[in-house]
Formats: structure tokens, sequence, C-alpha cells
């Protein structure tokens, strides 16, 4: 936890406390258009985020002293919401499954759905000590999920964008020094898995939340979405198959026999997706697996 707070001496709740930085970052919120309830909860979520606690820890922390830096980021954190910002780029930070990442404009948001991707990979492919390409990396959150809570030889993650893998390179090096990393995290640029073909190397595990909206569908998507997070992770040609089917031949080149190829997909065309893996021979055992909310969202295959 930020060790930006004290306590007070005595129960009431001061101009700098806790409890204040709430009340002023709804305000503001309030003035940009949202409900007065939806800004408070929002203000609430702001505070805690950049302490790095769960959302009711304003709450029953109202009475605690905040310092000029932590109530300057908070405010600034508000404005950059109230502009339409999504809250992880306005804090600058995201929660995926045991780790807080570093986020921006420069990535993708890591979303809940993509901690059950983790959770396939690590239930089929957790143990073999052997090599783990992640795919897109972005942030570097399925990368370095897997490499402190799996037990991996190494992690490769890789990106056609350079800002991102400046990102991961951050959180990576973050999270290494707080010793939260079990297994190597190396980093390498270029389109899918040009940068593992030129390495000569094969893996045991291929894991990629690769872009999957088609171009056309843009204005379909929330306008935090599609105003703020990066075009590139976003969208693929091909009404949004080209990215997973190009990844699908690739794969088969370097994957090891009976390696495991993990796709994050979208909810409309995993049956497309399931369809283009199994008409190549390459692959064995395609399976379909669905999210949180029933929708068919993953795609697993073994490489033969």
């Amino acid at each position: 936890m930020t060790r930006s707070v004290q306590r007070l001496p005595n129960a009431v709740a001061t101009a700098s406390s806790v409890g204040a930085l709430v009340e002023q970052l709804a305000a503001a919120l309030s003035g940009a258009a949202l409900p007065a309830l939806e800004a408070r909860q929002e203000a609430r979520e702001i505070v805690a985020a950049l302490h790095d606690a769960p959302r009711f820890w304003p709450e029953t922390n109202a009475r605690l002293t905040v310092d000029d830096a932590l109530w300057r980021r908070a405010q600034a954190a508000a404005a950059k919401r109230a502009r339409g910002a999504p809250l992880a780029y306005a804090v600058g930070r995201a929660a995926f499954r045991n780790l807080t990442l570093e986020v921006d404009e420069r990535v993708l948001i890591p979303r809940p759905e993509t901690e059950l991707l983790v959770d396939l990979v690590l239930a089929r492919a957790d143990g073999d000590q052997e090599l783990a390409v992640d795919v897109g990396t972005g942030s570097g959150a399925i990368a370095l999920a897997l490499a402190s809570e799996g037990s991996f030889g190494e992690i490769l993650a890789t990106d056609v964008s350079l800002d991102a893998l400046a990102v991961a390179r951050a959180n990576a090096q973050r999270l290494e020094a707080q010793g939260t990393l079990r297994s190597r995290v190396s980093f390498a640029a270029g389109s899918l898995l040009a940068p593992l073909m030129a390495r000569g190397q094969r893996a045991r595990v291929i894991v990629s939340n690769p872009p999957y909206i088609a171009f056309d569908e843009s204005r379909e998507l929330p306008r935090d979405v599609r105003d703020w997070e990066p075009p590139l992770a976003l969208f693929s040609g091909a009404q949004g198959l080209d990215a997973s089917a190009r990844l699908v031949r690739e794969a088969g080149e370097v994957l090891l026999r009976g390696g495991l190829l993990a796709l994050e997909v979208d909810a409309r065309r995993a049956a497309l997706v399931a369809e283009i893996v199994a008409s190549d021979r390459r692959y064995h055992h395609v399976e379909v697996h669905v999210d949180l909310t029933g929708r068919e969202r993953f795609v697993l295959a073994v490489r033969s």
C-alpha cells in the first residue's frame, strides 16, 4: 500500500483527509455530467486505485490524511476521467489476477476475461519448465501472470509495438524487483511469432489475446474504448479473423509436439476460429471454452 496517508489523532475528517478528497473528486466528476451516485463511486475507485487498495478502502479510511503529492495525482486522474478516459488510464494502473500493472494509452487495458485464459494455460501446461510465448503482450499481463504463477523455463513476450514493449518491460522490472516473478521473462519486437522464428526456437505454449475486431465494427465500440485504446491492439483485417488465422499458421511451425495453442477470440467468431484451427492437420483436440458470462471466448488446440 502506498505510504501517503497518516491516521489522524481524532475522529474528525479534515480538509486533507481521504474523505475530503473523495468529496472533491466526486464534485469534479459530477461536473462532467455523471450522476452524483456514480460520480462518488468513481471518486472512491480513483482513490483506492492510487493506493493499490480494494474499492471499499476509502470508506473505511475516510479520516486518514492525504499528502499533497497524492492529492494532486488524484485530481489529475479525476480530470482525465472527466474527459472520457477509462479509469485504468486515468489512474495509470490496472489489476490483473494477483498483479497491479502500470498502463496507459500505449497498451490495451487488461480484461477480466483474459484472466481465465491464464487459468486455462496453467491448467494444461504448467510445470513443463519449457518456453511459453505471449504474442501481442501489450502491458505484459499474460506473460507476467504466467511468470508469477507458473513454472515455465522462460516466457517470451512479443509485440509489434515498441511503445507497448516499453510498458511491458517497465512492469516486468518492477515485479522482478518485488520478487514476484518465478520465471524469466524476455521481450522481443516483431509481428506475431516472427521474433521466435528469428531465434530459431520452438515453444511448449503459445498464448495470445490478438486483435479481433473488424474495422467496420469500430462504431459499435464504447467511446472509452474506441477513442482511447490503441487501434493496433483492437482491429484486425478479414472481418477480425486475420491476426488469429495468421497466428494459427505460424504456431504450427514453432510449437513442439504436444504443445498448446491458446487464443482469446471474439465471442461472435469463436466457431470460425475453431474451424480454422481444426482444418489445419497440424492440430488436434481443438476446444472452445466459455468465459464467466457463458460466451464462447477461448480456442485451445494441441500440436500433433
